[in-house]
């Protein structure tokens, strides 16, 4: 959600114009004397509030720093309270406030899930610069067809496939050759760093629309090394495929219910290769539910009988081609599944 409003409260705090930090007693006249908007949270180390005016609330009873609120300066003088220098791609210091108030979150205070008692309990927001957090991802290499006969070469650590920068991870396929593929991607993992037994996962994303792409967010059971696919389980978040614009899928995966014959449903978001949308997970004991936004869209009721009741862990992958990717396109150079954040919640 965001908020435009001229802003009378006196506040003082650091803040940053363009970027800069600054220690200013002056802060109260700049920010009483222009229009805001305001994005962003506070700070997450300490569960502050996420979203705009609470998250600016918050950051003055907290005596914010630059660090954790800047302020950025539109050409036509409003203030942007946003820890990006851009926003959907749009550079705030050079543009005015008109087109900055005119692109909306599609996330805010009303839906979100912290209102709704979950706890924010893991997150890549992807607020750094490079390759992904090593703390919390891991590769999964190679161009074996993953048992789906798919066309790509996984690799580790190459930011041609794999690359954080203006707050998004992009994860990139690219046609070039790599051992016996003529593709190459990447396939990220939280595997051995971080898995969850029920809970919230939000994962804000857009998708690929090269005929070919196969791009996936998704979990497997932390026990698959035991156990094996499908006994461990398999939740399809969201999967998408080039040769069908704008298709979600939800699925799972499980004994007696695998492969093409998962338990799964569609929805259709019309803008869903060129808008970020929400692909969400809600687990329990009882329930699986799988939404786009606020979209409710594939339900599972979750017992004992099915494999949906020990601790998974989190994949996003762009697969190219295979027996769900289809053909593809001849023209294809590269595309790209850009990601916003990742989110896990739990209650």
């Amino acid at each position: 959600m965001y908020m435009i409003f001229p802003l009378t409260a006196f506040v003082s705090c650091s803040v940053s114009k363009n970027g800069v930090n600054e220690n200013t007693g002056a802060t109260k006249d700049l920010i009483a004397n222009n229009l805001v908007v305001v994005r962003g949270r506070a700070s997450e180390k300490d569960n502050l509030p996420q979203n705009s005016i609470a998250s600016l609330k918050e950051a003055i009873k907290q005596k914010c720093t630059g660090s954790e609120f800047d302020v950025r300066m539109t050409t036509n003088d409003s203030l942007n309270i946003n820890p990006r220098p851009k926003f959907n791609n749009l550079e705030i210091a050079k543009t005015n406030y008109t087109n900055v108030e005119a692109l909306r979150l599609s996330t805010g205070e009303e839906d979100s899930p912290t209102g709704a008692g979950w706890n924010l309990v893991w997150s890549d927001e992807f607020n750094y610069n490079g390759l992904p957090d090593s703390s919390k991802w891991s590769y999964e290499t190679g161009g074996n067809g993953w048992g789906n006969n798919e066309l790509e070469y996984y690799t580790e650590k190459d930011t041609s496939n794999a690359i954080v920068k203006e707050g998004h991870l992009m994860i990139i396929a690219r046609k070039q050759h790599k051992e016996n593929r003529k593709y190459t991607s990447a396939r990220l993992v939280t595997k051995n760093k971080a898995d969850f037994k029920y809970g919230r996962i939000e994962v804000r994303a857009k998708v690929p629309a090269a005929a070919g792409t196969w791009p996936a967010i998704w979990m497997l059971g932390s026990n698959i090394e035991e156990v094996g696919w499908p006994a461990c389980g398999e939740i399809d978040i969201m999967e998408h495929r080039g040769i069908e614009l704008n298709k979600i899928f939800g699925t799972l995966h499980y004994p007696g219910h695998f492969g093409g014959n998962g338990n799964g449903k569609t929805i259709n978001i019309p803008t869903a290769t060129t808008q970020f949308h929400k692909y969400v997970l809600e687990w329990s004991a009882s329930e699986i539910n799988i939404f786009v936004d606020n979209q409710l869209y594939q339900t599972v009721k979750n017992d004992s009988t099915i494999p949906f009741n020990h601790k998974f862990f989190i994949l996003l992958n762009l697969a190219i081609g295979g027996n769900f990717g289809g053909k593809v396109d001849p023209s294809f150079s590269t595309d790209a599944m850009v990601v916003d954040y990742v989110r896990v919640f739990q209650k």
